[in-house]
């Protein structure tokens, strides 16, 4: 017999994700919102390809925020777009992959670098509610004057404090101080700026 993990929770699927509770993530809203998110994030490659200028409107459409001289190189793959908020001058390179089932927040004059991977979603450690598709996420803060060095992967919940560098390839599983250098797997400082 299957477990009923929502019995007697009225909310929708895309209710309790907002609420950064469990949820299936087939759910055909949820489905519809990614596509339009697909949909513009290649409207915003296609555009920039032409003119970088001329597809900040494109890229201002898909995310939820973009401060002044923001520079997105596409491609950029989002699962929504519009959980993401990026603070002005801030720089990200080629091919970011920002999976915002939950807030990803990038403050002001931040350089992300190429691959960089920011991933709120989770999933539960335990076979069978994983085998049932059940789904979670955290969100991810990244302080003003941060920088992410290429191919760093940033996982849920974590918050990297303002002035801080992660090297290129950490991963990044915990919180990061303001003011620090952290690199590995998992990430670790090692030195204080």
């Amino acid at each position: 017999m299957a477990t009923d993990y929502f019995e007697n929770d009225p909310r929708t699927h895309l209710e309790r994700m907002r609420a950064g509770d469990h949820y299936i993530a087939d759910d055909p809203e949820i489905a519809r919102r990614q596509q339009r998110a697909v949909r513009l994030a290649d409207r915003y490659r296609a555009a920039y390809v032409e003119d970088a200028d001329t597809a900040r409107p494109v890229l201002a459409e898909l995310l939820g925020s973009v401060g002044e001289e923001v520079h997105v190189r596409p491609p950029l793959h989002v699962d929504f777009g519009v959980n993401i908020t990026i603070g002005a001058r801030t720089f990200v390179n080629y091919d970011l992959t920002a999976l915002d089932v939950a807030a990803i927040t990038i403050g002001e004059d931040c350089q992300i670098g190429p691959g960089v991977q920011l991933l709120t979603p989770t999933h539960p450690l335990e076979p069978q509610p994983r085998r049932d598709k059940l789904e979670a996420a955290e969100p991810i803060t990244i302080g003003d004057n941060v920088w992410i060095g290429g191919g760093a992967i940033v996982l849920p919940g974590v918050t990297i404090g303002n002035d801080s560098v992660i090297g290129a390839g950490a991963v990044v599983t915990k919180d990061v101080p303001p003011g620090v250098v952290a690199v590995g797997n998992p990430a670790r400082v090692v030195r204080t700026l």
